[in-house]
């Protein structure tokens, strides 16, 4: 909308659009616009003002009325329509009304981006015996294998600084000491958000558990998070898929994909043997990485996930000392 325009109830005034998807803004009543405080292109802030809106002096019931009104004389008009008419009509506005799977935001920055992928058959026992455990423990308050998953990708993230760097719109690269973690979250609809855990290598397990839960509902909920996360988790394993070879979207430089866990023969010293694994795949962009620095990353993600224990009190003590 523009300066001066008239608004009516539920009339889109503008589009905000995030990392994964295009999100109108509804007006809540009727009015005439007024000043818009920020600019196409300009990146804005969750909260921030984005303009100022006139109300008319009608009261809001009077609006949704005057709404239902309107509705109900576009059906009527739209009965006198032939059959024939109406049927392509709609075919064509179901055919248009359809959002893109991506975002233009993401497919003009994947036009730049240099994809390459490894994988990798990480043993499941550890993580599994660490589940059961913490069950017997904490019942249903129990840390999700996800979680241990991410905790321990940030223990590999630390380890290993190119995969700490990010890619800026204007193709610079920087390098950080502290970042953080992006879980990829299904919406309705097909849809996708990131929910951020921030400063994730400064947090202890404990506050690393809380955060995730809670930034993950509220990621559900249709909060928007900005996203400076080197890394994102994601993962189909709920549907069976055992790999994938997932996009990697800037200013991220790696996207990791969790395959469900599944058995298969891997070798032990000499022999064959039968084992619960997932597949760990890693998508990153090669002009920020090398292969062999993301071969490192992703063999550190094996061995910290085959490793891995519930942090003991000391442990979390030492990880919060870091911050």
């Amino acid at each position: 909308k523009k300066p001066g325009d008239a608004v009516a109830l539920d009339d889109e005034l503008c589009e905000v659009e995030t990392d994964k998807a295009v999100y109108p803004i509804q007006s809540s009543f009727a009015g005439t616009m007024g000043e818009w405080k920020t600019k196409v292109g300009d990146t804005v802030e969750i909260g921030q003002e984005l303009g100022t809106l006139f109300a008319d002096e009608a009261p809001l019931a009077d609006q949704v009325q005057a709404a239902a009104e309107v509705s109900a004389d576009r059906k009527t008009v739209e009965a006198t329509v032939p059959a024939a008419e109406a049927d392509n009509r709609v075919r064509h506005a179901r055919r248009y009304s359809i959002e893109p799977a991506l975002s233009p935001t993401i497919t003009r920055k994947l036009s730049r981006v240099i994809p390459a992928n490894l994988q990798i058959d990480a043993r499941w026992d550890a993580i599994q015996e660490a589940r059961e455990a913490a069950k017997k423990k904490d019942g249903k308050n129990a840390p999700s294998p996800s979680v241990m998953i991410a905790w321990c990708v940030v223990r590999a993230m630390e380890k290993h600084p190119p995969f700490r760097r990010l890619m800026l719109e204007d193709d610079q690269i920087v390098q950080n000491d502290d970042f953080d973690l992006g879980i990829a979250v299904a919406l309705d609809d097909d849809r996708l958000a990131t929910a951020v855990i921030t400063n994730a290598n400064k947090k202890s397990w404990l506050e690393f558990v809380k955060t995730y839960n809670e930034t993950v509902v509220a990621t559900r909920g249709g909060r928007i998070d900005a996203m400076n996360a080197p890394v994102v988790i994601t993962s189909l394993g709920a549907f069976g898929v055992k790999a994938g070879a997932p996009i990697v979207v800037p200013p991220s430089v790696g996207t990791l994909f969790i395959g469900t866990a599944h058995r298969q023969l891997i070798r032990n010293k000499n022999t064959n043997e039968n084992a619960e694994v997932i597949t760990v795949s890693l998508t990153f962009d090669h002009r920020v990485v090398n292969g062999g620095g993301a071969a490192a990353f992703i063999n550190e993600i094996k061995n910290q996930i085959e490793g891995f224990r519930i942090p003991s009190e000391k442990m979390r003590a030492e990880s919060a000392r870091k911050g």
